[in-house]
């Protein structure tokens, strides 16, 4: 822990936000005695931005909880281009509707976690289409590419990984960089922006706004970004075996996102409880303390409160007294997942339609290990045809089959 001066810095640190800062000392001077507006950039891919994506949003949440202003910052330009960090391949390009449609699907879950409107340290919604659409193909070249060396570019994790994999990374995507840093130029332009936050992997991009703005403009910007966040088996936060973890209710329902964080890994416990809860340190503390098979009690709590958050209490406790139903009883909650049959289906295909599994071959072999039941008990045969009953994979996972 640091002894920061501002509320804000002494907010992230405490819960585990900040993994890097670039100038801890100006930016915790400057939330000391002014509004700060940051801004968070996502790229709209999606119809619902998932679980990896959490951590940003409640970045933007901390941001304005702690008096100042945040900015989200849809990628309707840059998604057209397509960010290449993390990625094996270049994204598949999306028409101008598309991202139109998933933008308007992302925004609705930014509603849930900030408050909207005009006054100081209300959030806004931007789209960085205003301006990068925009843009004269050689002016932008002469006024903003001739600060950007290849040189320079090369090193980033985002560009090196790729090439390192002798994978193709495109001249459309290797422009990503420079776009994203012309749009923290441009913000700070528009909106008097003092502050980018991103993940960890965004280091690079975020520097590169840095360096633009005071070179172009000579403003003082900031940057700080947060640790990467992953499940317990190393894998990035926010996929499953069973798909992405979505934030809208139209792609995952309140029930199986209150699964997820229930069957969160013991270890990340406490670190989830202060990034994605509002508990008081005191009460993470003494929950993350809890012994053996007591650590359980925690993880319903974290459970019930990151989904009251996303999703509202009433189907958060809806969701929590569903699974205690479910697994302590050994009834059925109201709100487990459902499919119609009709006149019947096999039981492989029921795995996969309920999305217990992400494709038939996937459900029978999890039949062929003995993980699967049908009203309790072990299904042996991937051809049963099954008209209704309690579908089970695992401990964990149960659903009704209904005609």
């Amino acid at each position: 822990m640091t002894n920061f001066k501002s509320g804000l810095l002494r907010l992230l640190d405490e819960r585990g936000y900040i993994h890097q800062l670039t100038d801890a000392e100006g930016l915790d001077a400057l939330a000391s005695k002014e509004i700060v507006t940051g801004y968070i950039g996502f790229d709209a891919t999606a119809p619902s931005l998932h679980v990896g994506s959490l951590v940003q949003i409640m970045l933007l949440r901390r941001l304005q909880q702690s008096g100042h202003k945040p900015i989200v910052l849809m990628g309707g330009g840059t998604t057209k281009v397509g960010d290449p960090t993390g990625k094996d391949e270049s994204r598949k390009l999306l028409t101008d509707a598309e991202i139109d449609t998933n933008i308007a699907g992302i925004r609705k879950v930014f509603e849930r976690f900030l408050t909207f409107g005009d006054g100081p340290t209300d959030a806004i919604v931007v789209n960085n289409d205003e301006w990068l659409s925009k843009l004269e193909y050689i002016p932008f070249l002469r006024d903003v590419g001739r600060h950007f060396t290849i040189n320079r570019m090369m090193t980033f994790d985002s560009v090196r990984l790729r090439l390192d994999r002798e994978q193709p990374l495109t001249f459309l995507e290797f422009n990503y960089m420079i776009l994203q840093g012309y749009d923290f130029l441009e913000l700070s332009r528009r909106y008097g922006l003092r502050l980018q936050l991103g993940g960890s992997d965004q280091w690079g991009n975020i520097v590169n706004g840095i360096e633009l703005a005071r070179r172009i403009d000579g403003t003082e910007v900031y940057g700080v970004t947060t640790p990467l966040i992953t499940n317990a088996d190393g894998s990035k936060m926010g996929k499953t075996a069973q798909g992405a973890v979505w934030l809208n209710e139209e792609q995952l329902s309140a029930y199986d996102y209150w699964q997820f964080w229930r069957n969160a890994d013991d270890a990340n416990v406490g670190k989830f409880l202060r990034l994605f809860t509002e508990l008081p340190l005191d009460e993470v503390e003494r929950l993350e303390r809890l012994p053996g098979a007591q650590i359980n009690e925690a993880k319903i709590v974290l459970a019930t409160e990151t989904t009251a958050m996303l999703h509202g209490r009433e189907a958060a406790d809806t969701a929590a007294e569903t699974a205690r139903a479910t697994f302590e009883q050994g009834g059925l909650g109201d709100d487990l997942p459902t499919l119609s049959t009709g006149e019947g289906v096999s039981i492989a295909q029921a795995l996969t339609a309920i999305g217990f599994t992400p494709s038939n071959k996937e459900a029978k072999r999890k039949i062929a290990e003995g993980a699967v039941r049908l009203n309790d008990e072990i299904v042996s045969d991937p051809g049963l045809i099954v008209t209704g009953g309690k579908l089970s994979l695992g401990k964990k996972r149960h659903g009704l089959l209904v005609p």
